[in-house]
């Protein structure tokens, strides 16, 4: 066992010295809400679009507290500048409607080259308590 795990750093060692190689993890799960920590995730977010591809994500929450409640969808510029913002309201998910917004689409084109923010909160039903996910993003 000891000279598989061994063997095998080697190999791979020696695998990552060529040219244009690189080490390239899967994510595994990111569809399943029992399978990720974070109380809201952003899914199908690319790393990088065109100026003419349309960006378009969903929002997992899985957090009760937040069963129903106000989400914003918003992407800035590395100034933090708001470039668009989209807000959808009582969303309400459970085992069959898990990902939102549900009935609508988060689809938004951003023409201009450069690097970007899209930060997805949803609010609960007293506009009191909120939680927050972003990731960076390019457009070329």
């Amino acid at each position: 066992m000891v000279f598989s795990v061994i063997f095998g750093s080697i190999v791979m060692a020696d695998i990552l010295q060529e040219p244009d190689r690189e080490l390239n993890f899967m994510r595994f799960g990111e569809f399943e809400a029992t399978s990720h920590n974070d109380p809201i995730e952003i899914i199908g977010l690319q790393k990088q679009y065109s100026t003419s591809e349309p960006i378009q994500i969903q929002v997992i929450v899985d957090d009760s507290k937040f069963a129903c409640g106000d989400l914003y969808v918003t992407i800035y510029t590395t100034g933090k500048s708001a470039v668009t913002q989209s807000g959808y309201f009582e969303q309400c998910f459970d085992d069959v409607n898990r990902f939102l917004p549900i009935n609508e689409r988060f689809s938004e084109i951003i023409d201009t080259a450069g690097q970007y923010e899209i930060v997805a909160e949803i609010l609960d039903q007293n506009q009191k308590n909120s939680i927050t996910t972003s990731e960076k993003f390019t457009v070329k």
